[in-house]
């Protein structure tokens, strides 16, 4: 077996948009996706191989806000929820900033590694301690928003009934 340092792993990576090799190919796009994964498939197969990312599921409420809502106006929450929550360098509460429902991008959030730096790190491979470009909230925000179209062809899960409330006889769901 050998064994190559990080360092010796990013000198033979090359920027495909400038050529170069080494630390300058850190800071593309193309970067962003191929530090650790080629394409949105490889990433979203290894998020499938997780246990922890892959039980995440959008519960209906949030399957249904992001049905009645376009792609911008989904992304541009992604970007601001990223941006307010994880783009500084050092988040306030990083690790517990993100909730686990509410909205779904916090779910999408969960289930793509974007919740924390350090989930960002683990599987986007961006440095802790620098804030996101915006060229990374761009991309993670398309991350984001590809889960929640894959999340939204798979079959919708049944309405959870609470203790209390009634099903409309004619509501299928």
């Amino acid at each position: 077996l050998h064994s190559t340092s990080r360092r010796q792993r990013q000198m033979c990576i090359r920027d495909r948009r400038t050529g170069m090799f080494g630390s300058g190919a850190h800071q593309s796009s193309l970067r962003l996706m191929s530090q650790k994964f080629a394409s949105m498939d490889e990433l979203f197969e290894a998020l499938s191989h997780s246990a922890f990312r892959s039980k995440f599921r959008l519960s209906y409420a949030d399957r249904t806000y992001a049905e009645t809502r376009n792609d911008e106006l989904l992304k541009k929450h992604a970007k601001e929820i990223l941006h307010d929550r994880i783009g500084s360098a050092n988040p306030k509460n990083d690790g517990k900033q993100t909730p686990y429902k509410g909205h779904p991008i916090f779910t999408a959030q969960h289930a793509t590694g974007c919740c924390c730096r350090g989930c960002l790190y683990k599987w986007h491979g961006i440095d802790k301690g620098r804030e996101l470009t915006e060229e990374e909230l761009n991309t993670l925000s398309d991350v984001i928003l590809e889960w929640i179209h894959r999340d939204l062809q798979k079959p919708t899960p049944k309405k959870r009934v609470r203790k209390g409330e009634t099903l409309d006889l004619f509501d299928q769901d």
